[in-house]
């Protein structure tokens, strides 16, 4: 009688082991699939987001606070790295 058992016992480990081994794969395929589609999504968006590139043509505005800008660097009340940091803030913002 306890001969009967032992290979029914393994059977079940057998089956139980590759049962777990099978779902776990299963598990880390579908997790992979899905960061995939993130990065996907979000590279589309990036891609959506980046504007153009500016024509050149600067608007009155920008030209008007790179000339307020240029006053205050002047005057001493920036530095050239603050001046710097500023101006570029104020070309991309076109």
């Amino acid at each position: 009688m306890f001969m009967r058992r032992r290979p029914l016992a393994r059977a079940a480990m057998v089956g139980g082991t590759a049962y777990a081994v099978g779902k776990h794969r299963q598990r880390s395929q579908y997790e992979e699939q899905e960061q995939e589609a993130r990065i996907e999504d979000l590279e589309a968006r990036q891609s959506v987001a980046t504007p153009a590139a500016p024509s050149g043509a600067m608007s009155d505005q920008a030209i008007e606070q790179l000339k307020q800008l240029a006053q205050l660097k002047d005057s001493g009340v920036l530095t050239d790295a603050e001046f710097e940091v500023q101006k570029q803030k104020i070309l991309q913002g076109m």
